[in-house]
């Protein structure tokens, strides 16, 4: 119920930081020379020139139901709902591609670090995650495409296959983007996960499990890993709002046709009820993986555990 709540805000910010912006739609479809008349004609059309209060409740009630209207000034007017229908299985295995390899690496990083404490793979490790943490996404993106597209001539340097049409090919064209997007991530991962490895090693449970007689590898695995995933997981809970801004911009480096980059074009169109439905799609993921992130934490407690 909180997050139903919390959306109903979400919702009323967008709205009015689109309406606060500079910009008139009606002037982006009719020109900047069109008459009055035209142009308060449009207006009048599509509901611009009524109160903002009544512009609101006529939006937030027909997107509650599922219908977004129609596009004001990109793609001749098409319902937003397909737009967005045909545009998110692209953003959407952008983005599980990135959470996905930043999830490995950091599993991968921050579990090395952890047991080579203090030595040299720990100081490499710490390394990369404090440089990752430093570097912009889009900045990484250009130097992947130098280095291992223009160069090396491996992967694409611009395009996306659909996984709609191509399994192999999305996973070709889309991974210096999802990995792009996923270094700076692995990074922050990689950290938390050190750190919450080095707080639970020296917790009373786990020299309990070795003092049984326990291996190694099963003290780290059920006693030691399983806990400390606990702050991991929750920390990949609060990145996907940096997942989703991350995608907005590297999906216009790497000309993704995906919903970050057509909510782009709608903010530069100032197609308002385009904007608002991309933004509102967004908040309903971060909810959603809030949720997800709660249910498997809570599933991780111990004393939640039957």
């Amino acid at each position: 119920m909180a997050r139903r709540r919390a959306a109903a805000p979400g919702a009323l910010l967008v709205f009015l930081a689109m309406k606060a912006a500079p910009g008139d739609p009606a002037l982006s479809v009719l020109g900047e020379n069109a008459r009055p008349e035209l142009v308060q004609a449009f207006r009048h059309q599509h509901g611009l020139d009524l109160p903002l209060w009544r512009q609101f409740l006529r939006w937030i009630s027909a997107a509650l139901q599922g219908d977004f209207g129609r596009t004001l000034t990109l793609a001749g007017g098409v319902p937003v709902r397909e737009l967005l229908a045909s545009r998110l299985p692209v953003t959407a295995f952008v983005g599980l591609y990135a959470l996905l390899l930043a999830v490995r690496i950091s599993l991968l990083l921050g579990t090395i670090a952890a047991l080579q404490r203090g030595r040299t793979l720990d100081t490499l490790t710490t390394s990369f995650a404090v440089l990752g943490v430093s570097t912009p996404d889009f900045w990484l993106g250009y130097v992947l495409i130098f280095f291992l597209a223009l160069n090396v001539l491996i992967f694409p340097s611009y395009g996306f296959a659909s996984p709609t049409q191509s399994i192999p090919g999305a996973l070709l064209s889309g991974f210096l983007p999802a990995l792009a997007i996923a270094a700076p991530m692995a990074a922050v991962f990689s950290r938390v996960l050190r750190a919450a490895l080095l707080e639970v090693m020296h917790r009373p449970y786990v020299q309990v499990a070795r003092s049984l007689g326990h291996g190694s590898a099963f003290v780290f695995v059920h006693a030691v890993l399983r806990n400390a995933l606990i702050p991991y997981v929750t920390v990949i809970g609060l990145q996907v709002r940096y997942l989703l801004g991350g995608v907005v911009v590297i999906e216009r480096v790497f000309g993704i046709p995906g919903l970050g980059s057509l909510m782009v074009d709608a903010a530069f169109g100032r197609d308002y009820p385009l904007i608002q439905a991309c933004a509102l799609t967004f908040l309903a993921i971060v909810l959603a993986t809030n949720l997800i992130v709660d249910l498997v934490c809570t599933r991780l407690d111990p004393k939640a555990r039957p």
